[in-house]
């Protein structure tokens, strides 16, 4: 009882986290192996994906209320990001991703750093491609990142903000609320790899499922309430949390 309360807690806390800036696994992926630490990776992930994935539908379902998006260019780029975090996870089975954990840390400084000297960056949606040119660039980013989730994972959604930021040239609200329909697919996508496998908790992932989507309601109200500064705010800080813990995982442990 006491495991299932503190992953529904930290689940609680990476909704809101995701729904905002992305990262949130930067808070429940911890937290499940800490918790149950003789249970099979996959199965952890499964249960992280098959929770994650109702808290980043809330989200996504609220973003497409309130902000405005060119949606079908988009949905072929989060259909990309599926079939990138799949072929991802495939490719994992056969290479060994040690060369990219340690060169995380250094990728997200790079993005930290970068956000924190453009001032302006991401405070005004000025998208810079239109029609095909916007749902190509889109569609190659999703592919890219996707691709990652499936084969690494940590910082996946601020990947995903990010690139629509500086690419794209999006703020950081419409950067949030793409990323959370390129999420959903990629997690789509790899719970329905864990599910033909078996590896996936359905009791635990229910819990945190009910949890993750209060979280998921509670940053999505004050992202779309307080904009894209806010969100700013929060991808600075989460970006700052990941490159510690990916530091951490990579050279320290």
């Amino acid at each position: 009882m006491l495991d299932l309360l503190v992953v529904a807690l930290a689940s609680l806390l990476a909704g809101f986290i995701d729904a905002v800036a992305g990262g949130g696994g930067l808070i429940l992926t911890p937290a499940l192996f800490s918790t149950f630490p003789n249970a099979a990776p996959a199965t952890l992930m499964g249960s992280n994906k098959g929770a994650a994935i109702w808290g980043t539908a809330w989200a996504t379902a609220q973003y497409v209320k309130r902000v405005s998006l060119p949606w079908k260019r988009l949905l072929p780029a989060a259909v990309l990001a599926g079939a990138g975090s799949f072929t991802g996870a495939w490719v994992l089975t056969l290479v060994n991703p040690d060369g990219l954990r340690k060169a995380l840390p250094l990728v997200l400084l790079a993005v930290f750093l970068y956000t924190l000297a453009k001032k302006d960056l991401g405070r005004e949606h000025k998208p810079r491609f239109a029609g095909r040119a916007e749902a190509a660039v889109a569609g190659a980013i999703a592919l890219a990142v996707g691709f990652y989730d499936g084969f690494f994972g940590p910082g996946t959604g601020s990947f995903f903000v990010f690139l629509f930021v500086r690419v794209l040239g999006y703020d950081f609200l419409h950067a949030s609320a793409t990323a959370k329909l390129m999420n959903l697919l990629t997690n789509a996508f790899a719970i329905s790899l864990f599910v033909s496998k078996g590896h996936i908790w359905w009791h635990v992932a229910a819990v945190m499922a009910v949890t993750n989507v209060i979280g998921s309601l509670a940053g999505t109200r004050l992202a779309l309430k307080h904009g894209a500064g806010f969100v700013r705010g929060v991808f600075v800080t989460v970006v700052g949390a990941l490159i510690l813990k990916t530091a951490w995982d990579a050279f320290f442990r």
